[in-house]
């Protein structure tokens, strides 16, 4: 069973486009439970039955790191990288300009 929080994750992550990432604070932080709820953020994304719908590839941490995937962290690298988004060392090169605020 899919939570009511699991949905507003979901439908924030499905508005990250192709080629941008955003992060579990900036989600977290639009559902009002601020930097404490970015687990949470991650645990919902970790059972996301939507993906590559509700693209959860495209969130990683603040510090443009890539976090954990469900599906293994190389997966998540190829899936960025089909994106134009490039990782060196488990990071987002040009996080920066990477970024999407929701």
């Amino acid at each position: 069973m899919i939570t009511d929080f699991q949905k507003r994750v979901y439908f924030l992550c499905k508005k990250i486009p192709k080629g941008r990432v955003s992060t579990y604070g900036e989600i977290s932080k639009r559902l009002g439970r601020g930097i404490i709820g970015s687990r949470a953020i991650g645990n919902a994304l970790n059972k996301n039955p939507y993906s590559p719908v509700v693209p959860c590839h495209r969130v990683v941490k603040s510090d443009g790191s890539l976090g954990g995937f469900a599906k293994g962290g190389r997966k998540k690298i190829d899936l960025l990288r089909k994106e134009g988004i490039c990782v060196s060392k488990g990071k987002i090169i040009g996080f920066n300009k990477k970024i999407f605020k929701l």
